[in-house]
């Protein structure tokens, strides 16, 4: 099943869409707390806390949006409010892990110095992959005329991609090379994810 068919599937069941805005709520939460985690005691630029607060409110507007579907649900992020929650939770988690053991590898870098590259490169990936699944997600929203919206996130998610460009500029002349080894890593956990959800959908009886 392609993404656009898995999203198809998923927006016209109510009880699963609430499910994918909780769980796009968890994630976009998860890299909120995850760029907090990164900063430096002192030296945090104003970029960092643009888009510590930014991811935040994602969270917070994704689980506002679950209110204008037919639903009762979808509070918290426990496990069965959450599509594929074993695969959501260890996406991001992973692609940390195996970013900052490439990161180690690479550059010679303290413990306070790897962090910092860990939130450069793995939010640069995350971005990536939110320029491509959000704008496939609005098309679907609005092909079926849903009350649900994710362009103000679309526009801000563009602006984050072109903050973390100019300072991956700013961290090594040669980062592109080393983005690309981190976006070929996070490919791969993102097919992970995505065929749990398939998985997950392809199970349940639509009406």
């Amino acid at each position: 099943m392609e993404f656009y068919n898995l999203l198809e599937r998923i927006v016209l069941n109510d009880e699963v869409h609430a499910k994918w805005l909780n769980t796009l709520s968890y994630m976009e939460n998860a890299g909120a707390r995850k760029i907090s985690l990164c900063e430096h005691p002192v030296k945090v630029n104003l970029i960092q806390l643009k888009h510590a607060a930014e991811e935040h409110r994602h969270a917070y507007y994704l689980k506002k949006q679950i209110g204008k579907l037919n639903i009762d649900g979808c509070k918290t992020y426990e496990n069965n409010e959450l599509l594929a929650p074993l695969a959501t939770k260890q996406y991001l988690h992973s692609l940390d892990i195996k970013a900052c053991k490439y990161l180690q590898k690479t550059f010679t870098l303290t413990k306070e110095e790897l962090k910092y590259a860990a939130y450069l490169f793995v939010t640069y990936a995350i971005e990536v992959r939110a320029d491509e699944l959000y704008p496939v997600y609005q098309d679907i929203l609005t092909k079926e005329s849903s009350k649900i919206m994710v362009k103000s996130i679309i526009l801000e998610e563009e602006g984050h991609l072109e903050e973390m460009i100019s300072q991956l500029d700013e961290f090594s002349d040669d980062w592109k090379i080393h983005a690309e080894n981190i976006l070929t890593i996070e490919k791969e956990l993102h097919e992970n994810w995505i065929n749990a959800i398939v998985a997950e959908v392809s199970q349940l009886k639509y009406a």
